[in-house]
């Protein structure tokens, strides 16, 4: 009948197990094509390197070479100075807001896409406030926002792995990265690195 195979005359057990061969067969040929681009240290995140590298020269562009991006930066350094040339500073903060909500949902969505493939209440894990402090130990500059999230990055990274060496607590690494980042901040409000 149909529902037994040559196995034996089992039902139903062993047409699953042909089943089952027959799909691992067909995504073997699928199985060494890469699914975001390429892989980087066995880690599929090419796509993802191409959307920061794309994101940080538009947002450079914009801060710095367009009408909303010079208003952005007045309306920061001093809001009734804003309003005594003439800009709608309402109008930049909200425009700013949406601007960056936009932003951090491409963010949110390349690590659930990328990296994560899952969406948890602790997806987010305190990144807001890292990005608060990559932007200002950056001096708002889109490029050195780059070398200044890998710097938190290998912080934690590391930190994370002495604690897990030393066998101390996962509290730790966040204590150490920010004894770390303290200093880094005072010393950069005393011995400025640029005026």
């Amino acid at each position: 009948p149909d529902n037994q195979s040559h196995y034996g005359g089992q039902p139903d057990q062993c047409s699953c197990y042909d089943r089952v061969q027959q799909v691992d067969f067909l995504n073997e040929g699928n199985a060494n094509q890469p699914r975001h681009g390429g892989k980087i240290g066995g880690q599929q995140y090419f796509i993802m390197i191409l959307v920061v590298i794309v994101l940080t020269v538009l947002m450079f562009i914009y801060m710095k070479y367009t009408k909303h991006g010079y208003e952005l930066s007045v309306v920061g350094e001093s809001e009734p100075t804003a309003r005594y040339v003439g800009i709608k500073v309402p109008k930049v903060i909200i425009r700013t807001m949406i601007l960056s909500g936009a932003l951090c949902g491409l963010v949110g969505f390349l690590l659930v896409s990328g990296s994560d493939h899952t969406m948890t209440t602790t997806l987010v894990g305190g990144r807001g406030f890292t990005a608060v402090m990559v932007a200002w130990l950056a001096k708002f500059n889109p490029f050195t926002m780059v070398f200044a999230s890998l710097l938190i990055a290998f912080l934690q990274k590391g930190a994370g792995e002495i604690s897990t060496v030393f066998g101390l607590n996962q509290s730790f690494s966040d204590i150490l990265t920010g004894i770390i980042l303290f200093f880094i901040i005072i010393s950069n409000s005393h011995f400025p690195l640029s005026p």
